[in-house]
């Protein structure tokens, strides 16, 4: 009933920047704490920010000062603002978040990630 979606993702080289986004589709009542991970090859998976829905945010270390998390609620969208960015910032990024639907059930969903790639 409820799909994310990510976008924005690429080749950039190290110092640049990049805008992923995640925008949420189908019968959606309401969206809830959002946030961003990712997962380099070989790694676990690893949060990266999130967003409450009063639009309080949180940073893991490794980002703080350099990403940017935000959401359009009339959009239904979630963007992470990567600047600066470094080769270990690599990785495959996914959109996580609570969405409760049109039939009032609140469930986690997962988008299926993008790829980005910090090399010169």
């Amino acid at each position: 009933q409820v799909q994310l979606v990510e976008s924005g993702g690429g080749l950039v080289q190290p110092g640049g920047s990049l805008r992923l986004s995640c925008a949420a589709s189908g019968r959606i009542f309401s969206m809830g704490q959002m946030a961003w991970y990712r997962q380099a090859p070989g790694k676990e998976r690893e949060w990266v920010a999130l967003i409450t829905s009063g639009g309080n945010t949180n940073y893991a270390d490794s980002v703080k000062g350099r990403f940017t998390i935000s959401r359009d609620t009339a959009k239904n969208t979630v963007y992470l603002q990567m600047n600066n960015l470094k080769p270990e910032d690599t990785s495959v990024y996914y959109c996580n978040g609570r969405i409760t639907s049109t039939d009032y059930l609140s469930t986690n969903y997962w988008g299926k990630g993008i790829l980005v790639t910090v090399s010169s």
